[in-house]
C-alpha cells in the first residue's frame, strides 16, 4: 500500500529549499498550540452526550456537502450518496472511493487525506486500499472506546469550540458541559438569528410569533420583537456566547426610523411584503444587530454572498446544505456604510466581515479594516478555505491592513474529525506566506516568529474576546 501524502512533513510548505527551511521553523513555533475555533457548526450535544460516531459514510460522506457536490457533478445521483441504513452506507462508501481521484488538488481531498492518515491511522492513501478494506478499517476505529467526541476533543488539543445555535435554543448541552467538572474544554454557543430576521425564510412569521411569545416580556408587534431579540441575546451572553453570526444574502445595512420599521414589520407579518420590502427589513435588522452588539458586547460576524439552494429539485428532495449553494458578487463598501457611520468607531464593538467574493478582499475589505477600529477581516471560508485561496487572501489584504486586523483561522465546519486538519493547513499556509516575506527581506525572521504566534493564537482570542 502506498504511503499517504498526508504523512509528508513538508506538505503545503514552499518548494524553494531556503524558503521552506524558514517555513519549517515558523510552523514548529505554532504546530502544537491549542485549537481556537470561534465559528463552526458541530452540535454541542455530540460533545455533551459523548455520542459514538456513526458509520464511515454517515460520518465522512453524506453530511459533507464539500464531498457530495463533487461526486454529484461527476454524474452520481444524490440519492446514492445518502444512506438510510448500514447496508446502504457501505454502498455510499463505495461510490465515494470510486470517486476519490476526483478530489486530487482540492481542499476536500487534502482534509480527508489528512484525517485518514492522522485521525483514522489508515497508514496508506485511500487509492491504495479497496473500498471494503477502508470501510472496515474506519468502522473498527469508530468502535474503539477512546474514539469518542470528548476524548477526540482532548486529543485534537481543542481549547475553544463555538457552535451555531437558534435564538430560542435552551442551550441545555452547553449548560451541562459548563457544569461538568470532568470536561476541561470550552464549548460556546453562537447566536444565529437568520430565520428570525429574513422575511423570505419560509418559517419567518411562525418563528417571530414564537420569539415574541417566549421572550417579548409581554410586548407585542415590532417593540415586542426587538425586546425578544435583546432578551435572547442576553440569555446567550449569560451562557458563554461571545458572538452573533449572520448568514445574509447581501451585506446590506439600513437605518429606519421607528414608524417605518414598524410598518415594514407588520406588512411582512401580514404576508404582503414585496422583495424590496424584505430586503429593506433585513438590512434594517442588521443595523439593529450592530446596535445590540455595541450594547451587549457580542462580536458581530457577517457571512454574505451565497445563493442558497441553487438547485430547487435537490433542495426539495434532500434539503439545505447539500452542495448547491453558489457564491456571487457582493458590495461591502456601500452596503455596510450605514452601520459603520454610527458604530464603526464604537468602543469595544467588533465586526468581522467574511466573503465568498475574493474580488472584495483588496478593493473593499482590507481598506475598511485598515480604517475602522471595529472592523476585522474574516478568514477565507467555505469555497475559499483552501491552500491557494488562503495564500491569495494574505497577499490581497496584508499590504493594506497588515496582520493585526484579521480574525485568525475559522474552520466553519460540521465535520468534527476534520478540525485539526483544517487548522493544521492554515498554520502551514501562514508559515509559508511569512517565510516568503522573510526570504524577500520584507520581514525579519524574529518578527515573523512573533507574527505567526499572534495570527494563530493571539488574533482569535483578541477579535472574539476570548
Amino acid at each position: 500500500m502506498s504511503q499517504s501524502l498526508a504523512a509528508h512533513p513538508d506538505r503545503l510548505l514552499p518548494a524553494d529549499p531556503g524558503t521552506r527551511s524558514i517555513a519549517r521553523s515558523l510552523l514548529e513555533r505554532v504546530q502544537d498550540l491549542p485549537i481556537i475555533s470561534p465559528h463552526g457548526h458541530v452540535d454541542a450535544a455530540v460533545i455533551e452526550q459523548n455520542t459514538p460516531f456513526p458509520d464511515p459514510a454517515a460520518l465522512l460522506v453524506s453530511p459533507d456537502h464539500y464531498v457530495t457536490r463533487l461526486i454529484h457533478a461527476d454524474g452520481v445521483p444524490m440519492d446514492q450518496l445518502h444512506a438510510s441504513d448500514s447496508q446502504d452506507s457501505r454502498g455510499v462508501w463505495r461510490r465515494f472511493v470510486e470517486a476519490w481521484p476526483l478530489f486530487e488538488g482540492t481542499a476536500s481531498g487534502y482534509w480527508l487525506r489528512t484525517q485518514f492518515e492522522q485521525v483514522f491511522k489508515l497508514g496508506a492513501d485511500l487509492s491504495g486500499m479497496s473500498a471494503d478494506a477502508s470501510y472496515d478499517a474506519i468502522s473498527a476505529k469508530l468502535t474503539e472506546p477512546d474514539f469518542r467526541p470528548r476524548q477526540l476533543f482532548k486529543d485534537f488539543n481543542i481549547e475553544v469550540l463555538a457552535t451555531t445555535d437558534d435564538p430560542l435554543d435552551d442551550l441545555a448541552s452547553h449548560k451541562a458541559l459548563t457544569a461538568d467538572a470532568s470536561f476541561n474544554g470550552r464549548v460556546l454557543p453562537t447566536f444565529r438569528p437568520d430565520a428570525y430576521l429574513n422575511v423570505a425564510h419560509p418559517a419567518w412569521a411562525a418563528n417571530v410569533e414564537r420569539l415574541i411569545e417566549t421572550a417579548g416580556d409581554g410586548g407585542t408587534g415590532y417593540a415586542g420583537y426587538i425586546a425578544a431579540l435583546e432578551n435572547r441575546r442576553r440569555y446567550f451572553v449569560d451562557h458563554g456566547a461571545v458572538s452573533a453570526d449572520h448568514g445574509v444574502r447581501m451585506p446590506a445595512t439600513l437605518k429606519l426610523d421607528q414608524a417605518d420599521a414598524e410598518a415594514l414589520f407588520e406588512k411582512a407579518r401580514a404576508g404582503k411584503a414585496t422583495a424590496a420590502d424584505r430586503d429593506a427589513f433585513e438590512a434594517h435588522m442588521m443595523y439593529q444587530m450592530a446596535r445590540m452588539s455595541v450594547e451587549d458586547g457580542l462580536v458581530m460576524t457577517i457571512h454574505p454572498g451565497s445563493y442558497r439552494n441553487h438547485h430547487q429539485p435537490t433542495f426539495e428532495a434532500f434539503g439545505a446544505d447539500t452542495g448547491h449553494d453558489i457564491p456571487f458578487a457582493i458590495n461591502y463598501t456601500e452596503g455596510i456604510r450605514p452601520l459603520l457611520q454610527d458604530f464603526g468607531t464604537a468602543k469595544d464593538f467588533h465586526l468581522v466581515l467574511f466573503t465568498l467574493d475574493e474580488t472584495v478582499f483588496s478593493r473593499e475589505l482590507a481598506p475598511l479594516a485598515g480604517f475602522y477600529p471595529s472592523v476585522y477581516l474574516g478568514a477565507p471560508w467555505w469555497f475559499l478555505d483552501a491552500p491557494d485561496a488562503m495564500l491569495r487572501f494574505r497577499s490581497a489584504v496584508t499590504e493594506t491592513a497588515g496582520f493585526s486586523r484579521s480574525s485568525g483561522f475559522i474552520d466553519d465546519t460540521r465535520a468534527f474529525c476534520s478540525i485539526p486538519a483544517r487548522h493544521d493547513a492554515s498554520r502551514r499556509i501562514e508559515a509559508s506566506f511569512l517565510a516568503r516575506l522573510v526570504a524577500e527581506h520584507r520581514v525579519s525572521e524574529d518578527r515573523a516568529h512573533e507574527l505567526i504566534l499572534d495570527i494563530v493564537d493571539g488574533s482569535p482570542r483578541r477579535v472574539f474576546k476570548l
